[in-house]
């Protein structure tokens, strides 16, 4: 996708794309040297979420910050693979293209399982660990807003042909207004039906049956979680609807040492809502 000048002004590094299949093109900012720090988004969102942390860090560290097939400036395949496991592998690859050291890993939402995916297959990666309101365990529990989105039907309606997911993400996942120039750069990549694919298919691919092709995956990763001792450092957004208050007691349960700072004022989309504070955090922990 040609980037415009005003996205430009927001979200101002240079592209970089890697082949990850030999075929589809992963799109990825890798900005800044020294220590490195993997940053992953979520759904419905894109590298474009970790844009103020990108141009902090990068000037002491380097930050790889990749799109997900499907997301961001990467491809968009109609017939493809769009699985959890398809996620890390593709993640796995791209590390390996660029050689990262043990990194800082900052994940939020679908990046919680991706991140942790690859780091239970290569513990020795990771350095330290931040967590942005996720999850990257099974559970019962799902917002009602979103399990209305994994009908098949009605996501083809609603999330593809009307992008009222990416759209309503933009209000309902801030607590605070979201600036209209910043709800125009996180709707960028998804401004036709086939560009929304990977928003509907992340939705379908929430494992909340043991039948679910990706419920076994999200199960090995969660029996991983407690081999990280790491330093971990939880930043929650409290006036999430999603990842709520059951999903940080998890995340404390599994990980007794972090240290954990919420934000009361802040929703899902934490980095808006608490930018200074979270920067403030991560300079203090990174």
């Amino acid at each position: 996708m040609v980037r415009p000048e005003w996205l430009n002004k927001l979200y101002p590094f240079p592209s970089r794309f890697f082949k990850v299949d030999g075929e589809r093109s992963m799109h990825y900012l890798d900005e800044g040297t020294g220590e490195p720090i993997l940053m992953l988004h979520g759904n419905p969102t894109w590298s474009f979420y970790y844009r103020n942390l990108t141009a902090a860090f990068s000037k002491t560290h380097r930050v790889v910050v990749p799109d997900h097939i499907g997301c961001g400036l990467s491809d968009k395949p109609q017939d493809y693979d769009y699985t959890l496991e398809r996620h890390i592998w593709n993640l796995e690859k791209l590390v390996e293209h660029l050689q990262l050291k043990p990194f800082v890993l900052v994940v939020h939402d679908w990046g919680g399982p991706i991140g942790f995916g690859l780091i239970a297959r290569h513990p020795e990666l990771v350095k330290k660990i931040v967590i942005l309101n996720t999850a990257a365990y099974p559970s019962e529990v799902i917002a009602f807003r979103i399990n209305v989105c994994r009908v098949p039907l009605l996501a083809e309606q609603v999330i593809r042909r009307f992008n009222a997911f990416a759209w309503i993400a933009t209000h309902m996942a801030v607590a605070k207004k979201m600036p209209a120039d910043v709800r125009r750069g996180y709707l960028f990549p998804y401004n036709n039906y086939e560009n929304r694919i990977a928003t509907a298919r992340f939705v379908a691919d929430i494992p909340m049956k043991p039948s679910h092709r990706s419920y076994q995956t999200l199960k090995e990763i969660e029996q991983s979680l407690p081999l990280h001792q790491c330093p971990i450092l939880i930043l929650w957004g409290e006036r999430d609807f999603c990842f709520h208050d059951y999903f940080l007691r998890r995340w404390r349960d599994i990980y007794p040492h972090a240290t954990v700072k919420t934000f009361p004022d802040a929703g899902h989309y934490v980095l808006e809502d608490a930018a200074d504070g979270v920067l403030k955090e991560l300079r203090h922990f990174i």
